[in-house]
């Protein structure tokens, strides 16, 4: 990272100076701000408390502290989030409002027990880094174009999967963006979420609270009342808010959500498993997107390579001998990891008569999945593929990101 603010901090301390634990949580803070982590590990391991940051999707150790600051710090954090600070046997969940001096990043807190100590994770939101532009995305042309085709109709639900960190929810709020510029206040947007994460312009925002009951279903029938014409939920959990989700795609409304599998095709079996009958799924879902986000090369440092034998099986011989591949050694630039900020890929899933067909006759998942490829898709493997042949990223990333089942 550009400069190590922590390191720097505990390297000043004379043999006699205390740690001043405040300062040390700001340094930690503005190191992770600065460096544009989405995320702070600080976890006690054998013999020293870890503080980890989460940079373009992947765990780099920052800094290694004495294991008995551990109490202190996590204190500090909690002062910070406003939790109990007494209570350390039970997980805890707070917030911290942005500071100028910290940055002016937003921090999501979370305390969890375990044998050695308090294992806390911060996840940062910097609201002023965050312009939610579908063109900005990194989606293929082609399904740029569809996507904006799906957002255009009146009705219908469109879903997003990935696992945790693949984009689905700046996705989600690009759409949502998109759908305010191009129609302005004539349009009406809600969402339900758990939590918000970030407030967007002429959306009505809701999150979800356990603790008053107020959960998914609850919000969502409600909402329906409210006159929306297109509806966001944050993430399809449970056999309510799937058939709610399902029957407002069918009743005039544009619902965009979020729902975990392991493939794009896989979405369907997972909401008959969640009772919904097949033909409403047939009818009521235009499309199904699945996301990654890959680490792009470094432009800096980044370098012609051969590709690595133990790996040129995946990839045809007609396309090596015209490929350029690339890998960067690293350099200061990227914090000496060989990769630069992010690029998404996507697998998207249009439903048209024959697919319908197949969900209806109850087709396996690699079944559904032949079809949707039969018809058109490009799949996850072959997008990440052309970013590897025009020197964008490595195969070994893609490989990363992308499960040797769904290749």
């Amino acid at each position: 990272m550009p400069t190590n603010y922590t390191l720097n901090y505990l390297q000043k301390l004379t043999a006699r100076q205390e740690v001043d634990v405040v300062v040390l949580v700001d340094c930690m803070i503005l190191d992770a701000a600065e460096s544009r982590a989405s995320d702070i590990h600080i976890e006690p391991w054998e013999s020293s408390l870890v503080v980890r940051l989460r940079l373009n999707g992947v765990l780099t150790e920052l800094v290694h502290l004495p294991l008995e600051l551990m109490d202190r710090v996590s204190g500090r954090i909690k002062v910070m989030a406003s939790l109990v600070n007494y209570q350390n046997a039970l997980p805890q969940e707070g917030h911290v409002e942005g500071r100028p001096e910290l940055g002016d990043v937003q921090l999501r807190v979370s305390v969890f027990p375990t044998v050695r100590g308090e294992k806390i994770v911060i996840r940062l939101f910097d609201a002023r880094s965050q312009h939610f532009e579908l063109n900005d995305l990194g989606f293929e042309s082609d399904n740029l174009k569809t996507v904006t085709g799906l957002l255009s109709r009146p009705s219908g639900l469109l879903l997003l999967t990935g696992p945790t960190g693949s984009g689905k929810t700046t996705s989600i709020y690009a759409a949502l963006c998109h759908l305010v510029q191009k129609h302005g206040p004539s349009i009406s947007i809600s969402t339900v979420e758990d939590p918000v994460e970030f407030h967007l312009p002429q959306v009505s925002q809701a999150q979800v609270n356990l603790a008053h009951e107020f959960t998914y279903p609850i919000a969502l029938r409600s909402l329906m009342r409210q006159d929306p014409q297109v509806i966001m939920i944050g993430e399809i959990r449970d056999a309510d808010t799937a058939a709610i989700a399902v029957q407002a795609g069918l009743t005039g409304h544009l619902v965009i959500s979020t729902i975990h599998t392991g493939t794009t095709a896989g979405v369907f079996a997972r909401l008959i498993n969640m009772e919904i009958e097949p033909f409403l799924l047939a009818s009521s879902i235009s499309g199904v997107m699945g996301l990654r986000l890959l680490r792009k090369n470094c432009p800096q440092c980044s370098l012609s390579c051969d590709l690595d034998p133990a790996l040129a099986h995946m990839v045809p011989p007609e396309v090596v001998a015209v490929a350029t591949f690339k890998k960067g050694p690293g350099c200061p630039v990227c914090l000496n990891t060989g990769f630069l900020q992010r690029t998404m890929i996507t697998e998207l899933l249009v439903t048209d008569e024959v697919f319908r067909e197949a969900v209806m006759q109850k087709l396996p998942t690699r079944a559904l999945q032949q079809v949707a490829v039969d018809r058109g898709m490009q799949t996850l493997w072959q997008n990440g593929l052309r970013r590897v042949i025009n020197g964008e990223t490595t195969l070994e990333e893609v490989l990363r990101v992308i499960a040797i089942d769904q290749l």
